[in-house]
């Protein structure tokens, strides 16, 4: 929903990726911003109404992003996406950072316009692995972005450490960055961010996303 910069990018790259794209807008001629070979769906009308979300296709949709220029209907046609339609991918553009904890809890990941690039919204939408946020001068420890498994909610960072051999860096938990303790619990909506050798990154990618395995 939104077919301003952001939402033209973001139609573009999903359907470079080989996804159908459906895009909703209250204006027509917003779609001029996609590009000229987008094949995916134009519909034009409110995107939290049920009938312009059934035209979309929300009824089969594996995502939805919310990235219209306005806070309360990014949120409102999220939550209808999510609540009423089931679709468990979905993402929120936001404005205001202060309401940023209110909708996490709400169980609706939000990107907030302070940090916002298509590829967050991407990685929210499509789990991608591991992503370099740093590596030192000798490229041989990399800082990255893990994604988990569900498995791993609830469970100590340090079990996450012991299985991986990696380092847990810091934890973004609602929009703020807390440095985990080995008996902090990783939860739901988490961002994990690990110190791994580069050449052992692909392993820990791999334990990241699959079920862990209990610790006696």
């Amino acid at each position: 929903m939104g077919c301003g910069r952001v939402g033209a990018t973001l139609a573009s790259s999903l359907e470079h990726r080989g996804h159908s794209v459906a895009v909703i807008d209250q204006n027509p001629d917003a779609f001029r911003r996609l590009d000229p070979e987008f094949s995916g769906k134009k519909v034009t009308g409110v995107g939290f109404d049920r009938k312009t979300l059934v035209q979309a296709g929300i009824e089969d949709a594996y995502a939805f992003a919310a990235v219209s220029d306005g806070d309360n209907s990014n949120i409102l046609a999220a939550r209808v996406a999510r609540e009423q339609y089931g679709v468990d991918n979905v993402v929120a553009r936001i404005y205001d950072p202060h309401r940023a904890e209110i909708y996490q809890r709400l169980g609706i990941p939000t990107v907030a316009t302070v940090r916002w690039t298509s590829d967050q919204v991407l990685r929210r939408l499509l789990p991608m692995g591991a992503t370099d946020e740093f590596r030192d001068a000798s490229g041989q420890v990399v800082m990255a972005q893990v994604d988990l498994h569900p498995g791993w909610t609830g469970k100590p960072v340090s079990h996450l450490e012991a299985a991986t051999g990696a380092r847990v860096a810091f934890v973004t938990r609602y929009g703020d960055g807390i440095l985990p303790t080995a008996t902090t619990v990783i939860q739901e909506n988490d961002l994990v961010h690990v110190l791994a050798l580069a050449t052992e990154l692909t392993k820990v990618e791999r334990i990241c996303t699959r079920v862990p395995a209990e610790v006696n």
